[in-house]
Protein backbone atom coordinates (compact mmCIF):
# COMPACT_ATOMS: atom_id res chain seq x y z
CA UNK A 1 0.00 0.00 0.00
CA UNK A 2 2.78 2.39 0.96
CA UNK A 3 4.64 1.60 -2.27
CA UNK A 4 1.49 2.38 -4.26
CA UNK A 5 1.09 5.76 -2.54
CA UNK A 6 4.73 6.65 -3.15
CA UNK A 7 4.41 5.63 -6.80
CA UNK A 8 1.24 7.70 -7.23
CA UNK A 9 2.91 10.71 -5.64
CA UNK A 10 5.94 10.32 -7.90
CA UNK A 11 3.74 10.11 -10.99
CA UNK A 12 1.79 13.22 -9.91
CA UNK A 13 5.00 15.14 -9.21
CA UNK A 14 6.44 14.13 -12.56
CA UNK A 15 3.30 15.23 -14.37
CA UNK A 16 3.39 18.59 -12.59
CA UNK A 17 7.06 19.08 -13.51
CA UNK A 18 6.38 18.28 -17.15
CA UNK A 19 3.40 20.67 -17.16
CA UNK A 20 5.54 23.44 -15.62
CA UNK A 21 8.25 22.88 -18.23
CA UNK A 22 5.78 23.05 -21.11
CA UNK A 23 4.09 26.25 -19.92
CA UNK A 24 4.93 29.31 -22.00
CA UNK A 25 7.42 31.67 -20.34
CA UNK A 26 6.01 34.84 -18.84
CA UNK A 27 6.03 37.76 -21.28
CA UNK A 28 8.81 40.30 -20.90
CA UNK A 29 7.82 43.25 -18.68
CA UNK A 30 6.88 46.54 -20.27
CA UNK A 31 9.15 49.27 -18.94
CA UNK A 32 7.68 52.77 -18.86
CA UNK A 33 9.49 56.01 -18.11
CA UNK A 34 7.30 59.05 -17.48
CA UNK A 35 9.02 62.36 -18.15
CA UNK A 36 6.95 64.98 -16.36
CA UNK A 37 7.30 68.29 -18.19
CA UNK A 38 6.04 71.85 -17.97
CA UNK A 39 4.44 73.56 -20.93
CA UNK A 40 7.17 75.16 -23.01
CA UNK A 41 4.84 77.17 -25.26
CA UNK A 42 2.85 79.03 -22.58
CA UNK A 43 -0.69 77.81 -23.34
CA UNK A 44 -1.93 79.26 -20.03
CA UNK A 45 -4.35 76.42 -19.32
CA UNK A 46 -3.37 75.42 -15.76
CA UNK A 47 -4.46 76.80 -12.39
CA UNK A 48 -1.04 78.44 -12.09
CA UNK A 49 1.05 79.19 -15.16
CA UNK A 50 4.73 80.05 -15.38
CA UNK A 51 5.84 82.29 -18.22
CA UNK A 52 8.51 80.23 -19.97
CA UNK A 53 11.25 81.88 -21.98
CA UNK A 54 11.64 80.77 -25.64
CA UNK A 55 13.19 77.31 -25.95
CA UNK A 56 14.01 77.66 -29.64
CA UNK A 57 17.16 79.73 -29.04
CA UNK A 58 20.54 78.07 -29.78
CA UNK A 59 21.41 77.87 -26.08
CA UNK A 60 18.13 76.24 -25.09
CA UNK A 61 18.28 73.90 -28.08
CA UNK A 62 21.68 72.70 -26.89
CA UNK A 63 20.21 72.03 -23.44
CA UNK A 64 17.33 70.05 -24.94
CA UNK A 65 19.73 68.08 -27.12
CA UNK A 66 21.47 67.02 -23.90
CA UNK A 67 18.11 65.99 -22.41
CA UNK A 68 17.44 63.82 -25.46
CA UNK A 69 20.88 62.24 -25.24
CA UNK A 70 20.26 61.46 -21.56
CA UNK A 71 16.90 59.82 -22.26
CA UNK A 72 18.24 57.96 -25.30
CA UNK A 73 20.33 55.82 -22.94
CA UNK A 74 17.06 54.13 -21.97
CA UNK A 75 16.89 52.83 -25.57
CA UNK A 76 13.15 53.46 -26.04
CA UNK A 77 11.08 51.38 -28.43
CA UNK A 78 8.10 53.76 -28.38
CA UNK A 79 7.19 57.29 -27.32
CA UNK A 80 3.79 58.50 -26.09
CA UNK A 81 2.72 62.12 -25.70
CA UNK A 82 -0.13 64.23 -24.33
CA UNK A 83 -2.22 64.55 -27.47
CA UNK A 84 -5.64 63.31 -28.59
CA UNK A 85 -5.31 60.75 -31.39
CA UNK A 86 -7.53 61.14 -34.42
CA UNK A 87 -7.00 57.45 -35.26
CA UNK A 88 -8.54 55.69 -32.27
CA UNK A 89 -7.76 52.26 -33.74
CA UNK A 90 -3.97 52.69 -33.59
CA UNK A 91 -3.57 55.79 -31.34
CA UNK A 92 -0.73 56.83 -33.66
CA UNK A 93 0.23 60.49 -33.20
CA UNK A 94 -0.98 62.19 -36.37
CA UNK A 95 1.50 65.07 -35.99
CA UNK A 96 4.61 62.88 -35.77
CA UNK A 97 4.93 62.17 -39.55
CA UNK A 98 5.18 65.93 -40.18
CA UNK A 99 8.21 66.31 -37.91
CA UNK A 100 11.58 67.38 -39.33
CA UNK A 101 14.70 68.73 -37.67
CA UNK A 102 13.60 72.23 -38.69
CA UNK A 103 10.49 71.85 -36.54
CA UNK A 104 12.66 72.17 -33.44
CA UNK A 105 13.49 75.80 -34.21
CA UNK A 106 9.89 76.80 -34.90
CA UNK A 107 7.69 74.80 -32.52
CA UNK A 108 8.22 75.24 -28.77
CA UNK A 109 5.74 72.55 -27.71
CA UNK A 110 7.33 70.17 -25.18
CA UNK A 111 5.82 67.20 -27.03
CA UNK A 112 7.94 68.21 -30.02
CA UNK A 113 11.01 69.38 -28.14
CA UNK A 114 11.27 66.30 -25.90
CA UNK A 115 9.08 63.55 -27.37
CA UNK A 116 9.63 63.97 -31.10
CA UNK A 117 13.28 64.95 -30.65
CA UNK A 118 13.90 61.75 -28.68
CA UNK A 119 12.03 59.58 -31.20
CA UNK A 120 14.07 61.05 -34.07
CA UNK A 121 17.35 60.64 -32.21
CA UNK A 122 16.72 56.98 -31.33
CA UNK A 123 15.05 55.92 -34.58
CA UNK A 124 11.68 55.23 -32.92
CA UNK A 125 8.82 55.04 -35.40
CA UNK A 126 6.04 54.25 -32.91
CA UNK A 127 4.86 57.57 -31.51
CA UNK A 128 1.46 57.50 -29.84
CA UNK A 129 -1.07 60.12 -28.76
CA UNK A 130 -2.69 58.85 -25.55
CA UNK A 131 -4.41 61.87 -24.03
CA UNK A 132 -8.01 61.80 -22.83
CA UNK A 133 -10.42 64.73 -22.90
CA UNK A 134 -14.22 64.79 -22.52
CA UNK A 135 -16.26 64.72 -25.70
CA UNK A 136 -19.08 67.20 -26.15
CA UNK A 137 -21.73 66.61 -23.50
CA UNK A 138 -19.45 64.55 -21.24
CA UNK A 139 -18.54 65.64 -17.72
CA UNK A 140 -15.47 67.76 -17.02
CA UNK A 141 -12.49 65.81 -15.66
CA UNK A 142 -11.31 68.82 -13.64
CA UNK A 143 -14.40 70.78 -12.49
CA UNK A 144 -12.53 73.33 -10.38
CA UNK A 145 -15.17 75.98 -11.08
CA UNK A 146 -17.66 73.98 -9.00
CA UNK A 147 -15.20 73.80 -6.11
CA UNK A 148 -14.65 77.56 -6.30
CA UNK A 149 -18.41 78.24 -6.43
CA UNK A 150 -19.05 76.05 -3.39
CA UNK A 151 -16.21 77.71 -1.45
CA UNK A 152 -17.57 81.17 -2.23
CA UNK A 153 -21.08 80.14 -1.15
CA UNK A 154 -19.86 78.67 2.15
CA UNK A 155 -17.39 81.30 3.34
CA UNK A 156 -14.25 79.40 2.38
CA UNK A 157 -13.11 81.43 -0.62
CA UNK A 158 -10.09 82.91 1.20
CA UNK A 159 -9.08 79.45 2.39
CA UNK A 160 -9.26 78.08 -1.16
CA UNK A 161 -7.26 81.02 -2.50
CA UNK A 162 -4.56 80.30 0.06
CA UNK A 163 -4.50 76.66 -1.07
CA UNK A 164 -4.04 77.50 -4.74
CA UNK A 165 -1.40 80.09 -3.87
CA UNK A 166 1.13 77.25 -3.45
CA UNK A 167 1.05 76.27 -7.15
CA UNK A 168 1.35 79.96 -7.94
CA UNK A 169 4.42 80.27 -5.74
CA UNK A 170 6.03 77.26 -7.40
CA UNK A 171 5.29 78.70 -10.84
CA UNK A 172 6.99 81.96 -9.88
CA UNK A 173 9.94 79.94 -8.60
CA UNK A 174 10.10 78.12 -11.94
CA UNK A 175 10.20 81.40 -13.83
CA UNK A 176 13.19 82.46 -11.74
CA UNK A 177 14.95 79.09 -12.03
CA UNK A 178 14.84 79.03 -15.83
CA UNK A 179 17.15 82.04 -15.91
CA UNK A 180 19.87 80.42 -13.81
CA UNK A 181 19.45 76.70 -14.57
CA UNK A 182 19.38 74.53 -17.67
CA UNK A 183 16.20 72.92 -18.94
CA UNK A 184 17.77 69.60 -18.01
CA UNK A 185 18.12 70.78 -14.42
CA UNK A 186 14.52 71.98 -14.35
CA UNK A 187 13.19 68.70 -15.71
CA UNK A 188 15.25 66.71 -13.23
CA UNK A 189 13.92 68.88 -10.38
CA UNK A 190 10.35 68.47 -11.58
CA UNK A 191 10.65 64.68 -11.79
CA UNK A 192 12.00 64.05 -8.30
CA UNK A 193 9.72 61.88 -6.17
CA UNK A 194 9.61 64.43 -3.33
CA UNK A 195 8.62 67.41 -5.46
CA UNK A 196 6.00 69.36 -3.44
CA UNK A 197 3.48 69.42 -6.29
CA UNK A 198 4.34 66.74 -8.83
CA UNK A 199 5.58 64.06 -6.48
CA UNK A 200 2.47 63.99 -4.31
CA UNK A 201 -1.29 64.35 -4.40
CA UNK A 202 -1.74 66.49 -1.29
CA UNK A 203 -3.26 69.41 -3.20
CA UNK A 204 -6.04 67.27 -4.67
CA UNK A 205 -6.85 65.46 -1.44
CA UNK A 206 -7.12 68.72 0.48
CA UNK A 207 -9.88 69.66 -1.95
CA UNK A 208 -11.95 66.75 -0.59
CA UNK A 209 -13.01 68.95 2.32
CA UNK A 210 -14.79 71.32 -0.07
CA UNK A 211 -18.29 69.95 0.08
CA UNK A 212 -21.00 68.68 2.40
CA UNK A 213 -23.33 65.69 2.60
CA UNK A 214 -25.33 66.94 -0.40
CA UNK A 215 -22.82 68.72 -2.65
CA UNK A 216 -19.31 67.27 -2.94
CA UNK A 217 -17.46 69.20 -5.65
CA UNK A 218 -14.05 68.42 -4.16
CA UNK A 219 -14.72 64.69 -4.27
CA UNK A 220 -16.08 64.99 -7.81
CA UNK A 221 -12.92 66.81 -8.92
CA UNK A 222 -10.76 64.05 -7.47
CA UNK A 223 -12.90 61.39 -9.14
CA UNK A 224 -12.67 63.16 -12.50
CA UNK A 225 -8.90 63.62 -12.23
CA UNK A 226 -8.46 59.95 -11.38
CA UNK A 227 -10.73 58.97 -14.28
CA UNK A 228 -8.80 61.01 -16.82
CA UNK A 229 -5.47 59.54 -15.73
CA UNK A 230 -6.89 56.00 -15.63
CA UNK A 231 -8.09 56.40 -19.22
CA UNK A 232 -4.71 57.79 -20.29
CA UNK A 233 -2.98 54.75 -18.83
CA UNK A 234 -5.56 52.40 -20.37
CA UNK A 235 -4.71 53.90 -23.77
CA UNK A 236 -1.02 53.38 -23.08
CA UNK A 237 -1.77 49.72 -22.34
CA UNK A 238 -3.41 49.41 -25.76
CA UNK A 239 -0.19 50.48 -27.48
CA UNK A 240 2.30 48.52 -25.38
CA UNK A 241 3.95 45.25 -26.40
CA UNK A 242 5.87 42.78 -24.22
CA UNK A 243 9.46 43.92 -23.83
CA UNK A 244 8.69 47.53 -24.78
CA UNK A 245 10.61 50.45 -23.29
CA UNK A 246 8.22 53.38 -23.57
CA UNK A 247 8.95 57.01 -22.80
CA UNK A 248 5.83 58.99 -21.90
CA UNK A 249 6.14 62.78 -22.13
CA UNK A 250 3.34 64.35 -20.14
CA UNK A 251 2.43 67.36 -18.03
CA UNK A 252 4.06 66.88 -14.64
CA UNK A 253 0.71 67.19 -12.88
CA UNK A 254 -0.05 63.68 -14.11
CA UNK A 255 3.08 62.14 -12.57
CA UNK A 256 1.50 60.84 -9.36
CA UNK A 257 -1.26 58.81 -11.00
CA UNK A 258 0.74 57.62 -14.00
CA UNK A 259 3.46 56.34 -11.68
CA UNK A 260 0.78 54.69 -9.56
CA UNK A 261 -0.77 52.81 -12.49
CA UNK A 262 2.59 51.67 -13.85
CA UNK A 263 3.80 50.46 -10.46
CA UNK A 264 0.50 48.74 -9.64
CA UNK A 265 -0.28 47.00 -12.95
CA UNK A 266 1.08 43.47 -13.51
CA UNK A 267 3.44 43.29 -16.48
CA UNK A 268 4.53 46.93 -16.19
CA UNK A 269 7.65 48.35 -14.57
CA UNK A 270 8.28 52.01 -13.74
CA UNK A 271 11.62 53.49 -14.77
CA UNK A 272 12.41 56.80 -13.11
CA UNK A 273 13.32 59.59 -15.53
CA UNK A 274 15.84 60.87 -13.00
CA UNK A 275 17.82 57.67 -13.32
CA UNK A 276 18.71 59.01 -16.78
CA UNK A 277 18.35 62.81 -16.62
CA UNK A 278 21.72 64.26 -15.66
CA UNK A 279 20.48 67.80 -15.09
CA UNK A 280 23.10 69.24 -17.42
Amino acid sequence: MLKALVLAAAVAFGASAVHAQTQAPAPEPIQVMVVGAFHFDNPGMDLANAQIDPVTTPAKQAELAQVAEDLARFRPTAVAVERIATDTATLADQRWPEFTAATLTSNSDERVQIGYRLAALTGVSRVYAIDEQPDEGEHDYFPFDKVAAWAAAHGREAELNALIAEPGRLSAEMEANQRIHTLGWMLRDMNRRDHPMHGAIDFYYRLLSYGDAVEQPGAELNAGWYERNAKIFAKLMLTAKPGDRIVVVYGAGHLYWLRHFIESTPGFELVEANDYLTGR
